[in-house]
């Protein structure tokens, strides 16, 4: 197996924890920079009374609330405009970030970032742990996909948000935080202590499956850079005489347009990887990237509720060319471009402003990607990586509780 270190992380998807990063909405999306900001002398008249009526609860508290130490200009004011943008609906997606989040996000798009180690997501009103990052303190901790995290230090996760626990569980390299976690299978807790480290993200791994000569190809993260090392993964496929790929995109919350359209041509050689549709209805079609030497080998891709943003255009464009059969869940539903739009103290709002639709024109967007073939894990199951697998003698394999896995491997078997 070969492993490809990427520009990488997400927040969540929708931030990253590793914890750094959270699953369920492809949130470090492709983003079109907005260099200007509203001026207050560009406010709308008929908005004077919201701003009055704001006013007042801002006056009431500042004067009113019992706990005075609690009130702190600069939380009130980034929690109003955090409530606007949560209003919009667009959950996962457009948000609010403060100068801290910006820096944050800065540093995983250059490839590392600081936390336990693992991607999580909000289930059922639970924060849960989709999968830890190979490596990370959460793996070595034996922290497993589908731990439910009840309390971050003590304080109960009920009632915050993905990012609110991220923010919690993610800090500084060298420093300790401690999780109590539930089995979901079990019903035991126990409290966990981390120590967090600095984590560099791998975004592009792959192995062969045993008793087979089919590749599986883990795609976490559309970052910079993830086109030519999958191309560099392919190549090594090639070599190595194997016959077929399942391209395993569940629980990517995305990334960037870009790399989403290197990837989709990795495997096409003509047409459309998406169409773009902006607010005002006019459509732009994208284009497969020319002088890509795209690969044949049958493939099958698996989704789930966790596949997001670039992953669902990639998801799309292999569906709709026939080229790929889509196996495992309905995929989360993200299909928008953020636009990032700084404000004065250096926060940024990252604002839906064009939408994305697939290639024959299915909307994505609060819809999803439908599978061809729809398979759901079992309680017990979680998505084997590329390491695991690699492990595994073909009986362990068809043990391992990956059913969506299994199921990919029969189509490419059986010619399907």
């Amino acid at each position: 197996m070969k492993r490809w270190f990427l520009i990488a992380a997400i927040a969540a998807m929708l931030l990253a924890i590793a914890l750094g990063i959270g699953l369920a909405g492809g949130v470090l999306i492709d983003r079109q920079l907005l260099s200007r900001f509203s001026p207050l002398d560009n406010i709308q008249t008929d908005a004077a009374p919201s701003f009055k009526l704001m006013a007042e609860a801002w006056n009431t508290i500042q004067q009113s609330y019992v706990d005075k130490p609690a009130v702190v200009s600069e939380t009130l004011t980034y929690g109003a405009i955090r409530g606007m943008v949560d209003s919009l609906g667009d959950t996962g997606h457009s948000r609010f970030l403060s100068p801290e989040m910006v820096k944050q996000e800065r540093e995983q798009l250059q490839g590392s970032f600081e936390g336990i180690g693992a991607y999580v997501e909000m289930r059922d009103g639970q924060i849960v742990i989709a999968s830890p990052i190979d490596g990370s303190p959460a793996q070595a901790a034996g922290i497993k996909a589908g731990d439910i995290i009840l309390k971050i230090d003590g304080r109960e996760t009920a009632g915050l948000t993905l990012t609110e626990a991220v923010a919690r569980i993610r800090g500084p390299a060298g420093t300790q935080v401690t999780l109590t976690i539930r089995d979901p299978v079990s019903g035991a807790t126990r409290d966990v202590t981390l120590t967090r480290a600095r984590i560099k993200q791998v975004s592009v791994t792959w192995a062969r499956l045993p008793g087979s000569d089919v590749a599986l190809v883990s795609l976490v993260f559309f970052g910079q850079g993830v086109t030519e090392d999958l191309q560099k993964a392919l190549a090594e496929i090639q070599q190595q005489g194997l016959g077929a790929v399942v391209l395993d995109l569940r629980y990517n919350p995305g990334g960037l347009l870009g790399e989403a359209v290197g990837v989709a041509s990795q495997f096409l050689r003509s047409g459309n990887v998406l169409q773009q549709k902006t607010a005002a209805g006019e459509v732009t079609l994208v284009p497969v990237q020319e002088g890509v030497n795209a690969v044949d080998l049958p493939l099958v891709v698996l989704v789930n509720h966790g596949t997001a943003s670039a992953a669902e255009i990639v998801s799309g464009a292999l569906q709709d060319a026939q080229r790929a059969r889509l196996v495992g869940e309905t995929t989360f539903g993200t299909g928008t471009v953020l636009s990032t739009i700084p404000l004065s103290d250096g926060s940024v709002l990252l604002l839906a402003t064009q939408e994305w639709l697939t290639p024959s024109g299915r909307v994505i967007w609060h819809k999803g990607i439908e599978p061809d073939v729809s398979v759901e894990l079992p309680e017990t199951g979680a998505p084997l990586s590329p390491a695991q697998v690699e492990q595994m003698t073909s009986d362990q394999l068809k043990s391992g509780g990956d059913t969506q896995l299994l199921e990919a491997l029969r189509l490419l078997s059986e010619g399907q």
